[in-house]
């Protein structure tokens, strides 16, 4: 990663990557089973191109996501997805989840199958969503 870290406390570093507003989105729909551009923009959010961009970009060069690259000829762009550093997320993730439920008044549920996962299940199935 070329940006430089705040400090060397693992919390500040930690959010210089993912503290942002989308970035976190953006590993959960992944997690979710989108792989796409296209089906990350397609979220409820609605992150602008040039935001759902960069922080592609940005996940990739941190490490926590993989671009992966089209057949030559095939017409597809290719599509994203998690690394090992990536899938590590998804308990944060899943405490985050819980506690926006237990403490924010009309959220939907969440899934069963996102909160019954673990980062080796989520490598293990990356073709399957979890939603």
């Amino acid at each position: 990663m070329d940006r430089p870290f705040r400090s060397d406390c693992p919390i500040a570093s930690a959010l210089d990557i993912v503290g942002d507003r989308w970035s976190l989105l953006v590993i959960r729909n992944l997690m979710l089973g989108a792989r796409s551009f296209r089906q990350m923009q397609a979220a409820p959010e609605r992150i602008a191109t040039n935001i759902l961009s960069d922080r592609l970009k940005r996940l990739v060069e941190a490490g926590l996501a993989v671009e992966q690259r089209a057949i030559a000829g095939s017409g597809s762009r290719g599509g994203y997805v998690l690394t090992p550093a990536g899938a590590d997320l998804l308990p944060v993730l899943q405490e985050i989840a819980k506690w926006g439920v237990a403490h924010l008044t009309d959220r939907r549920p969440i899934p069963e199958a996102f909160l019954a996962t673990t980062p080796a299940l989520l490598l293990n199935s990356a073709d399957k969503p979890l939603s």
